[in-house]
C-alpha cells in the first residue's frame, strides 16, 4: 500500500453579478427542498447520513441549517464543510456537489455523540436549505437575515409531515424481490400505518401496509415486494400515504431481461450471502471461532489452479454448487455469492508477498487459461439463480498512478506493467466477459484512503479505472460497482478527528498521521470517490447507480487484549485533550498502526462491522472480502509453488520504505504465506473486534 504528499489548496466561492458579491447561499425564488436523514446509533455515538435534494429551481449552491435534539453534539462530517454553534449545525457544500439541478440531490453525513441513559434522542425535526425549510415547510422564513438555524428555544414552522419512499425508482429481473424504505421526516407520537396502493401494470405486488413507528421513523420500515416472473417491460406505481401525511410515490420496473437488464441495483438487498465452508471449518477449528465461522467471506481465486481446486480446498464448481445448495435451503431470499478475480499477469507489481503466477507478458493466457474458464462456469444454467459478485484484480490499477517513475514510491515492476498495458487489458478483459453473464456484477478495486486519498492521486485513478473500463471490449456499463479496503486495515470511522479541523492554530491534516491526505477513514473516502467515479464515466448496472463495498473484516481495532499489542493498544473512547498536533491525533484515532501505509498481518487489528447490506448513501454493503485468519505473506521466506514471494513489509524487524514513510512494518510475527491460515491472526482479530464478539 502506498503513499503520497499532496498539500490541496482551496478557496470559497461566490456568484459576483455587475462588480457585486452574491453570496452562494443567498436564497432563489421558487426554491424547495426536500432531505432524508437516516442514523445508525450505538452507545453514545452515532452516523447520520442525509440526501439532500432539490425539488425547486436550480441551486447555485446551498447552505443546509437544523438543530440537533438537546443531548446530541456534531462530530466530523464528509461530503461538505460543516460547522456547528451548540445545537444549531450548518453544512455548505463542496466545489464538486455545490451547483445542484431541479431534481438533483447529493449525499452528506456526519458522526455525533449523545449522552444520557436508554432512548437514542432522535433527528432534527427541521431542515432548511438556503432559508427555505423542506420536506414541505413551505417558503423563506419571514426573516432572511436572522440566523438560518432556529433556536433552541423558537418552534419550526408547522410543516404537513412527510413520508418519503427510498429508492423512488428500480428495475429489477422477474422473478426476484425488490426492497423500497418507508420514512417519516418527524419523530411521530405514535405508530403511523402507511397505506400501499398500487396503478399501472399488476406485475409487481408490494404488502398493504407498513406501519412507522417511534422508534424506526428514521431509519426506515423496509417492505418487501415481489415481481412476477417474465421477461416483458412492466411499471408499478404506488403511492405510500398516511393520514395527515403528504404521500410518497414510487416505482418498481420489471426488465426485460437480458445483459445487464438481469441485475437488481444492489445485489446485497435482501439477500442471504455464501458463507464458505472451507473457511467455516477452519474457524470453528479454533477456539471461539464458533463466533464468527457462519460470517459471509469472500472466495479467493488466486491462480488458474484454483478454479478446479484441490483435495484441500473446493474449486469453482464446488462452491457454486454449495451455493446452490445454501440458496435452497434459504427459502425465497436470492442468495449471493463472492468470487475474487485476482490473477493478472506481472500481479500486484509493488509488493512480493502475493505476487502471481503469471509473468507480465501473459495476457493471453490469463485470458484463456483463467477468464474464460471462469465465464464459462458462471454461465451455467444452473447457477442462474445466484447473485455471483465479482471482486476485479485487487491492487492493481491503482499501482500505475502511484507506483510508477516520477514518484518517490516508484517500482521497477510498477512501470513494466504500466508501459506493456496489460493490468488495463486484463482487467477490461475481464470485466467485459464477466458481465456477459446477465447475474455477474462486477466490483473493480479502488485501494483505500490512505493510499488515493491525495488529490494528485484521487482523480488520476478514477481516470485510469475508466481506461482499464474502455479497455479490451469492456464499456463502463460492464461494472456494477467498486470496492475499497480490500484485504486492509483503513478504519471505517474516525469519530473523534476532524480532518479539515486545527488544534492549537494547526490545520489537522499537517499532523504525521494524516500527512496533508483529503480523508482520514473509509467511509468518507469511499463515499467521495463514488462521486469521482460517476463523473469519470461510471453509471453503473441499475437504475441506482454505481454502488461501493467496503471490506470491514479487519478495520474494527478494539482494545487489544492478546499479545503482541502495539504501542497504541487500546481504542480511544473521546477526542484528545492534548494541543499537540501530532500527541491529540495518535490519542484520538481509531486507527492504530504504526502508519498508514503498513498493509502486512498488523498487530492489534481487529474485527470490523459485521456484513450488512446498505449500511450508508452509496454503499452497497459491508463485506468480508478478506477471510479473518488469512495470512498477507510470509514473515521469512517459505518457498511455495505459487509464485507468492517474501515482502519484508511483513517482517516485524523491517524498518520500512517509502511507501510506509520509512517506518517499522507493525506485521506479526511467524506468519505463514498469503492466502495460508494464520490461527495468531485469528485470535487476535476477535480479540480485538469492534463491534466486539
Amino acid at each position: 500500500m502506498n503513499l503520497r504528499k499532496k498539500l490541496a489548496l482551496a478557496g470559497a466561492g461566490v456568484l459576483m453579478i455587475a462588480g457585486v458579491i452574491i453570496p452562494a447561499t443567498m436564497a432563489q425564488a421558487a426554491q424547495s427542498c426536500e432531505v432524508v436523514y437516516t442514523v445508525n446509533n450505538w452507545n453514545n455515538g452515532f452516523t447520520a447520513n442525509m440526501t439532500v435534494k432539490n425539488t425547486g429551481d436550480a441551486w447555485a449552491g446551498w447552505t443546509l441549517t437544523f438543530a440537533l435534539p438537546n443531548g446530541e453534539s456534531w462530530g466530523p462530517g464528509w461530503s461538505a464543510t460543516w460547522s456547528a454553534s451548540g445545537q444549531n449545525v450548518t453544512a455548505v457544500p463542496l466545489d464538486w456537489n455545490r451547483n445542484i439541478g431541479t431534481g438533483g440531490s447529493t449525499s452528506i453525513g456526519f458522526n455525533g455523540t449523545w449522552t444520557g441513559v436508554g432512548t437514542f434522542p432522535g433527528a432534527p425535526t427541521a431542515f432548511r436549505v438556503n432559508n427555505v425549510v423542506c420536506n414541505g415547510g413551505g417558503g423563506p422564513s419571514p426573516s432572511p437575515s436572522a440566523s438560518p438555524s432556529p433556536s433552541p428555544s423558537t418552534s419550526p414552522s408547522p410543516t404537513t409531515p412527510t413520508i418519503s419512499a427510498t429508492p423512488a425508482s428500480q428495475s429489477v429481473a422477474g422473478g426476484s424481490s425488490a426492497s423500497v424504505t418507508l420514512r417519516r421526516n418527524a419523530q411521530p407520537t405514535g405508530n403511523v400505518t402507511v397505506n400501499i396502493t398500487r396503478s399501472g401494470s399488476t406485475a409487481v405486488t408490494c404488502p398493504a401496509t407498513a406501519t412507522i413507528t417511534t422508534a424506526n421513523w428514521s431509519t426506515g420500515v423496509t417492505v418487501s415486494c415481489t415481481v412476477a416472473a417474465g421477461t416483458t417491460a412492466a411499471t408499478s406505481t404506488f403511492s405510500a400515504a398516511a393520514t395527515g401525511h403528504t404521500a410518497a410515490s414510487f416505482s418498481i420496473s420489471r426488465s426485460t431481461g437480458g445483459g445487464g437488464g438481469n441485475r437488481v441495483d444492489n445485489p446485497y438487498a435482501n439477500a442471504g450471502v455464501y458463507n464458505n465452508p472451507d473457511w467455516r471449518a477452519l474457524a470453528a477449528a479454533q477456539p471461539g471461532g464458533s463466533r464468527i465461522a457462519n460470517q459471509p467471506t469472500g472466495v479467493w481465486l488466486d491462480r488458474i489452479a484454483a478454479i478446479a481446486g484441490s483435495s484441500s480446498a473446493r474449486g469453482l464448481v464446488a462452491h457454486l454448487d454449495e451455493a446452490v445448495a445454501q440458496d435452497a435451503a434459504n427459502g425465497a431470499t436470492p442468495m449471493v455469492i463472492q468470487f475474487v478475480i485476482y490473477n493478472l499477469p506481472g500481479r500486484d507489481c509493488s509488493a512480493l508477498a502475493s505476487n502471481g503466477e503469471l509473468g507480465p507478458t501473459e495476457i493471453g493466457r490469463y485470458q484463456t487459461d483463467y477468464i474464460n474458464p471462469i465465464r464459462d462456469i458462471f454461465a451455467r444454467p444452473a447457477y442462474a439463480n445466484l447473485r455471483i459478485v465479482a471482486i476485479i484484480e485487487i491492487d492493481s490499477i491503482p499501482n500505475l498512478v502511484t507506483n510508477v517513475s516520477g514518484r518517490p514510491t516508484a517500482v521497477a515492476a510498477c512501470d513494466v506493467m504500466n508501459q506493456n498495458g496489460n493490468y488495463l487489458t486484463g482487467v477490461g478483459y475481464a470485466i467485459h466477459q464477466l458481465a456477459s453473464v446477465p447475474n455477474v456484477y462486477n466490483y473493480i478495486d479502488a485501494a483505500h484512503h490512505g493510499w488515493l486519498g491525495w488529490s494528485d492521486n484521487f482523480g488520476a485513478t478514477a481516470t485510469k479505472l475508466a481506461q482499464a473500463a474502455n479497455s479490451a471490449g469492456a464499456t463502463p456499463a460492464d461494472v456494477h460497482g467498486f470496492i475499497t479496503n480490500t484485504a486492509n486495515y483503513s478504519a471505517l470511522s474516525e469519530p473523534f478527528i476532524n480532518v479539515q479541523g486545527t488544534i492549537n492554530g494547526q490545520q489537522v491534516r499537517q499532523s504525521s498521521w494524516i500527512d496533508f491526505n483529503n480523508y482520514n477513514d473509509e467511509l468518507t473516502f469511499a463515499q467521495a470517490f463514488r462521486t469521482q467515479l460517476i463523473g469519470a464515466g461510471f453509471t453503473g448496472g441499475g437504475s441506482g447507480g454505481i454502488g461501493m463495498l467496503i471490506d470491514t473484516s479487519r478495520n474494527g481495532w478494539g482494545n487489544c487484549v492478546q499479545a503482541p499489542c502495539p504501542a497504541l493498544a487500546n481504542r480511544p473512547t473521546a477526542a484528545s485533550t492534548s494541543t499537540d498536533l501530532n500527541t491529540n491525533i495518535n490519542q484520538s484515532r481509531i486507527d492504530r498502526r504504526i502508519h498508514k501505509g503498513n498493509w502486512c498481518n498488523q498487530a492489534g487489528a481487529g474485527l470490523g462491522e459485521r456484513p450488512r447490506a446498505n449500511p450508508a448513501a452509496g454503499i452497497d454493503a459491508y463485506v468480508w472480502i478478506k477471510p479473518p485468519g488469512e495470512s498477507d505473506g510470509s514473515s521469512s521466506l517459505i518457498p511455495n509453488p505459487d509464485g507468492k514471494g517474501f515482502d519484508q513489509m511483513c517482517d516485524p524487524e523491517y524498518g520500512g520504505n517509502a511507501r510506509n514513510g520509512n517506518s517499522r512494518s507493525g506485521a506479526l510475527p511467524n506468519s505463514p504465506i498469503s492466502g495460508a491460515f494464520f490461527p495468531a491472526q485469528f485470535q487476535q482479530l476477535m480479540a480485538n473486534a469492534f463491534p466486539a464478539l
